[in-house]
């Protein structure tokens, strides 16, 4: 028997209808001891991954540097938090430092633009 090359296999499953090739699969998966689903199933998985990602809702704001007006920052990160003066204080100077973790879109975007205007480098995760 002549070996097909791959393009002369792919014309003739070109040629099946569904039937055919649905039970081309179940005997090649009973012949092979091995199955189909697999690398499809795999596929599904790193597609749902990639939806996460276009569809996060949670955010992190994260305070990574607190520029030259370090009172204001620490002041607004008060205003975000309900974090005292001296707790408030030690997220500005650790940065980077998480400001909010957890924030919906709406909130973890008015945070960065607040944090940014009053001086600060902000990042959202």
């Amino acid at each position: 028997m002549a070996k097909l090359s791959t393009e002369e296999l792919l014309e003739q499953f070109a040629g099946l209808t569904l039937v055919e090739l649905s039970e081309f699969v179940k005997a090649f998966e009973e012949k092979f001891e091995v199955t189909a689903a697999a690398p499809v199933a795999a596929a599904g998985a790193g597609g749902a991954a990639a939806e996460e990602v276009e569809e996060k809702v949670d955010f992190d704001v994260i305070l990574e540097a607190a520029g030259d007006k370090k009172i204001q920052v620490i002041k607004t990160v008060r205003e975000l938090t309900s974090l005292g003066l001296g707790e408030a204080k030690a997220v500005v100077d650790g940065a980077p430092k998480a400001v909010l973790e957890g924030a919906n879109k709406e909130t973890a975007e008015k945070a960065k633009a607040a944090l940014e205007e009053a001086g600060a480098t902000v990042t959202l995760k």
